[in-house]
């Protein structure tokens, strides 16, 4: 019942429940010369019969992507692939995923979650980087680590997607306010525009969208050279106008049957998320 209800809302985030479904919103996506990074439903998983159907849907969008020949890559996260039941089961897990989606040349991001899974994530990153190079990592703005672990991605040649951050986390490890926030993420944009590896820059903030553009001419940094990423379903008229200006533009688009899980906790997660979720249901 609650499902019915929230569905219609939801779905404007959510691509739908099936990989065809994703696949054609990623089609209407290319057609407007943006990319897309594409992600199966899934997180905090308890079983490992729960981790294995995921990365088998994880295989199949990967197939999917190569017969449909769409622009997109994939994005997954670590409790999906089993983290919290054993290190090393996720580890294979998603070396499965990279070996396939390297043969297919696609890239795989992994998606930064809460900050009991900072450490963690990054230390299997580095583990698995050694051998996958088609795999990328997550950097949250708000947390006070985040400048040092930019460094040492840039140093290691990773490519980073650099966001605000959404978890409800503690004043001790990280920033509360917006205005502090966007100071640290500007931050933290510097060094990976103008020394990393392709960085992807992933906000919907009219005023970072407005300062990376500024940025980048004033220091020549070409088009080319990083991506705006937002989420499906997001401000799309602001990503076709990205794309218009010819910056490379990639949208983050979910799908599957856990949509609720998925649409519920970015609402409960934070308090702003439920206002921003308002706000932007009529922004373009």
């Amino acid at each position: 019942m609650l499902g019915q209800i929230l569905f219609p809302l939801a779905r404007r985030f959510v691509s739908g429940h099936t990989v065809e479904e994703a696949i054609s919103a990623v089609r209407k996506l290319n057609e407007l010369r943006m990319t897309a990074t594409l992600d199966v439903l899934g997180e905090i998983v308890a079983e490992k019969t729960t981790a294995e159907a995921a990365v088998a849907n994880y295989l199949g969008t990967l197939d999917a992507i190569r017969e449909s020949d769409i622009r997109a890559n994939l994005s997954l996260k670590l409790t999906q692939m089993g983290l919290d039941i054993n290190r090393g089961f996720c580890l294979s897990n998603l070396a499965r995923i990279c070996e396939r989606a390297a043969a297919f040349q696609c890239f795989v991001r992994i998606d930064m979650e809460g900050s009991e899974y900072t450490q963690p994530t990054l230390d299997l990153f580095y583990e698995l980087y050694r051998s996958n190079k088609n795999v990328g990592i997550v950097v949250q703005a708000y947390l006070h680590r985040s400048q040092e672990d930019t460094r040492q991605l840039i140093d290691a040649g990773a490519r980073v997607r650099l966001c605000k951050g959404a978890y409800k986390e503690p004043r001790t490890i990280a920033l509360q306010e917006m205005p502090e926030i966007r100071r640290n993420f500007k931050k933290i944009a510097q060094p990976l525009l103008l020394n990393g590896h392709y960085p992807a820059i992933a906000t919907h903030d009219d005023e970072l969208i407005s300062w990376v553009k500024s940025f980048t001419a004033s220091h020549g940094i070409g088009k080319e050279k990083f991506e705006f990423q937002m989420l499906y379903g997001v401000r799309p008229g602001t990503q076709r106008k990205l794309a218009a200006e010819g910056y490379n533009m990639r949208v983050y688009v979910p799908y599957g049957t856990h949509w609720l899980p998925y649409f519920y906790r970015r609402l409960r997660e934070r308090r702003e998320n439920v206002t921003f979720v308002l706000k932007n249901l009529f922004k373009v």
